[in-house]
């Protein structure tokens, strides 16, 4: 057997990122620049008052204070979007709104708070500092400046600030397009009756949803039948369009493990044992003249789903032109539990708040590569080296994080507020309580 670090450094060294493509800005969502990206105007583009309020000169309102306030007519009003130029007459003011232009020859905004709030004849009971409440064009962002870096890859924050730059098109590594295969005669898709002998493909909709959620995009979810021919034809027909295809099942030493049959010796693919439990039986290669990354996975569900994670997950990264995602986390063991001999081990654990702030894990349901019951309360994979026969309570994990930290977090939150409530007589249920 090979270890993973072995493992996973070969399908590493094979992987390239795939073609660079121009996007409108709005469908680079989750893309990756690939160079950096100046803005095509100042921002703000104009000078705007940050308040609602009166667009005034400072020097008008000298001595003004609570007790001495100062009156001061009102020109008109200056609405957000407003498109004629308005020109400030010293001695008044203009009633303005958030985001409005300021009107030529003002220096300052003064706070609708901060005085009576008439339209026609406004009180005002400060003297503000100059350039008070003002946004000054170009404070943010000036024409040319670098809005984002190359290398960055595009969140919502960032679709606002291009789009606010005036940027409409951008460069990015193009997105990667997934095929999942399951194999298997006796698998039944979803929603379909099964029959003797036969049960439901949770591979399928796991991977897809696996792949959704790292933020790639899964094009086609099908079915390999334990006929060579047919695989063959199948898999061959994704090389086309495909950026990666995961195939499950059909991997190990059974007699009809067609993946393995059909693949071996084509491109550069190789069939390994990897020192890992569970995930044992491996397979990966690069195949056609697009040298598509095919990963082919042990059938087990739990198998499928710890593969993923640990040689998917970084190759799909790594294909999207990405820095390695944040899924990796630490947390103490509450109960002891034993490992696998002489193989790095990975057991599903569920992760609660320990008193020093931390993560407290212990197992979730039981070990075996077909227990999917598990998966469904299980937060992380607690990751064990193969140098060990057991984890001892109190000792350190490695954790391999299977939902977003922001939700564990905010699902330990939401704990921690009920058990106080409750405490104090005033907590309530909570939602599937």
């Amino acid at each position: 057997m090979i270890t993973v670090e072995e493992h996973l450094h070969t399908i590493l060294r094979q992987i390239e990122p795939v073609e660079r493509v121009v996007l409108p800005v709005p469908r680079a969502h989750g893309l990756v620049t690939t160079s950096e990206v100046r803005s095509r105007a100042d921002l703000p583009r104009f000078d705007n008052s940050s308040m609602d309020g009166y667009a005034v000169r400072r020097e008008d309102l000298a001595g003004a204070s609570s007790e001495s306030p100062v009156l001061l007519p009102v020109v008109g009003d200056v609405a957000a979007g407003d498109p004629l130029p308005r020109e400030h007459v010293p001695g008044k003011a203009w009633r303005i709104m958030t985001g409005a232009p300021l009107p030529l020859g003002a220096d300052a905004v003064v706070r609708l708070e901060d005085t009576d709030g008439h339209v026609r004849e406004a009180k005002f009971r400060v003297r503000p500092d100059l350039g008070a409440n003002i946004r000054r064009a170009g404070e943010d962002v000036r024409t040319g400046d670098v809005v984002v870096p190359a290398g960055t890859r595009i969140g919502a924050p960032q679709l606002a600030a291009l789009v606010s730059a005036g940027v409409e098109e951008v460069e990015v590594v193009g997105p990667v397009r997934v095929v999942v295969l399951s194999t298997g005669d006796e698998l039944v898709p979803f929603g379909e009756r099964v029959g003797p002998g036969q049960i439901v493909d949770s591979n399928g909709p796991m991977l897809e949803a696996l792949v959704r959620e790292a933020g790639f995009f899964p094009v086609h979810v099908g079915h390999l039948p334990d006929d060579e021919s047919a695989t063959r034809k199948e898999i061959h027909r994704h090389l086309h369009h495909a950026d990666a295809i995961i195939t499950t099942g059909g991997v190990s030493k059974g007699a009809y493990d067609i993946v393995k049959a059909v693949l071996t010796g084509e491109g550069s693919t190789t069939f390994v044992e990897v020192a890992m439990q569970p995930g044992k039986p491996q397979g990966f290669g690069v195949l056609g003249r697009r040298r598509v990354p095919v990963f082919m996975l042990p059938g087990n569900p739990v198998s499928a789903l710890v593969s993923f994670e640990v040689f998917v997950r970084p190759a799909l990264e790594d294909r999207a032109g990405r820095r390695i995602s944040e899924h990796r986390a630490t947390g103490f063991a509450v109960t002891s539990w034993r490992t696998a001999s002489e193989r790095e081990t990975y057991t599903r654990v569920r992760v609660e708040r320990d008193p020093t702030g931390g993560y407290a894990v212990e197992p979730a349901g039981g070990s075996g590569s077909h227990l999917v019951a598990g998966l469904a309360l299980a937060d992380a994979l607690a990751v064990s080296p193969a140098d060990s026969t057991g984890v001892e309570a109190g000792t350190e994990v490695d954790l391999i994080l299977l939902r977003p930290r922001r939700e564990i977090d905010g699902r330990l939150a939401a704990d921690e507020a009920h058990a106080v409530g409750a405490a104090a007589g005033t907590g309530t249920p909570r939602a599937g309580a």
